[in-house]
């Protein structure tokens, strides 16, 4: 893979707020907006106008407010849909309509009832109808990983040739495994001559937990759009996370050597905006953004951590925007680790009282299922009462 240049299509106001409990008002709208086009994303997808009344005025509102990003609109293959987006994409500097059309049997015959002819026609006439507004429109074949190749070969040409600019391909229902992806993606390249003139996409759903893999998939196969949501929000399992993907070509540069836009120290903080937003944040055990993505609990990895934090950090906490890594102390935790958390707390001990602290310490994580500072100091101060009490008791002794 050549290097080159990724652009980054977040969704997240779009197709992210479609996920049950994610519905944001338009201020949320804009407030998260201006958070993504501090991350540096290339294109914005600010919502769906023709839904209602409130997704138009977000979508215009963005467009009149984020001068950074590419403020893009979807629509379906419908003149309803196309003029609407157009509207409320007058303010944008730069703006894209993103029309989607069904390219699967299933899809045509069980929701459009349409026929493969009928789809192209709708297709064409879309795409040409889009372009009479903006110099820059999107086409989505729906549900291409599911769709017959020939007629999906058909389907992407056509567009091309009606004015289409980018080619997504999207993995609608997450039905997709990595090699099967970066297949559609050359197979595209080869068979449809007119492909080599526009940007090609993806766009992963992650029903099966594969939209990551199947993003960067699509990357190395030769997509140069990567369309995702912060902390991976979206329709049922989500859509790819875009701070995993970002992470993912930081880390593995010789397997991805392309450049992007984004600046990556602001992934967490975008990801805990969203969260604030949205009143629920990533499971704890999300890469990259998760509570727990730079938490050490067990003893052997927080003693090698505290030697050289690459023996269990793939990449720095600063570089994706997180404060610091942190040193769970709990049953599985060690002396060293423990001995490292007291003194930040104020208490240095020697190797004996490190030894009594650390058999109290096992004592209570065994009760309890996370160890707090507090319980650490109780845990001295009731250790230093007990050898006080115990010296003057020898000294009674002795006497």
């Amino acid at each position: 893979m050549t290097n080159s240049r990724i652009q980054f299509f977040d969704t997240t106001l779009r197709d992210g707020e479609q996920s049950p409990g994610c519905s944001m008002t338009i201020e949320e709208k804009l407030r998260m907006a201006h958070a993504l086009e501090g991350l540096g994303v290339d294109v914005l997808e600010s919502g769906f106008a023709i839904a209602s009344p409130g997704d138009f005025e977000a979508v215009r509102a963005v467009s009149r407010e984020v001068r950074g990003p590419r403020i893009a609109s979807l629509a379906r293959a419908r003149r309803e849909d196309i003029e609407a987006a157009a509207r409320a994409l007058e303010p944008a500097a730069r703006s894209r309509i993103h029309i989607f059309l069904a390219a699967s049997d299933i899809h045509l015959e069980f929701k459009l009832k349409i026929s493969r002819a009928e789809a192209l026609e709708q297709a064409a006439e879309a795409v040409r109808l889009a372009r009479q507004y903006v110099d820059d429109v999107e086409f989505s074949p729906e549900d291409a990983t599911r769709a017959d190749p020939d007629f999906l070969c058909r389907m992407v040409a056509t567009a091309i040739d009606a004015g289409a600019t980018v080619i997504n391909l999207p993995d609608t229902v997450g039905y997709c495994v990595p090699e099967e992806y970066a297949a559609i993606f050359r197979m595209l390249r080869e068979r449809v001559p007119q492909a080599e003139h526009v940007a090609l996409s993806s766009h992963c759903h992650n029903d099966l937990g594969l939209a990551v893999a199947n993003s960067l998939a699509a990357i190395a196969a030769g997509a140069r759009q990567v369309e995702c949501t912060i902390n991976g929000i979206g329709e049922r399992a989500g859509n790819a996370a875009l701070e995993e993907v970002a992470a993912a070509i930081l880390v593995r540069k010789e397997r991805f050597p392309v450049t992007h836009s984004l600046i990556l120290e602001r992934l967490y903080p975008t990801s805990q905006l969203l969260a604030e937003l949205i009143s629920f944040g990533p499971a704890p055990n999300k890469a990259v953004v998760g509570s727990n993505a730079f938490a050490h609990e067990a003893g052997i990895h927080q003693h090698g951590v505290m030697e050289n934090p690459l023996t269990y950090e793939i990449m720095t906490p600063a570089s994706v925007g997180v404060p610091h890594n942190r040193l769970v102390l709990g049953k599985h935790s060690g002396r060293r680790a423990l001995a490292h958390r007291l003194q930040e707390l104020g208490y240095v001990l020697d190797a004996a009282e490190l030894e009594h602290a650390y058999r109290h310490f096992n004592e209570v994580a065994d009760r309890k299922k996370a160890i707090y500072d507090q319980d650490l100091i109780a845990l001295v101060a009731e250790w230093r009462r007990a050898a006080s009490k115990s010296a003057e008791g020898r000294l009674i002794s002795a006497s």
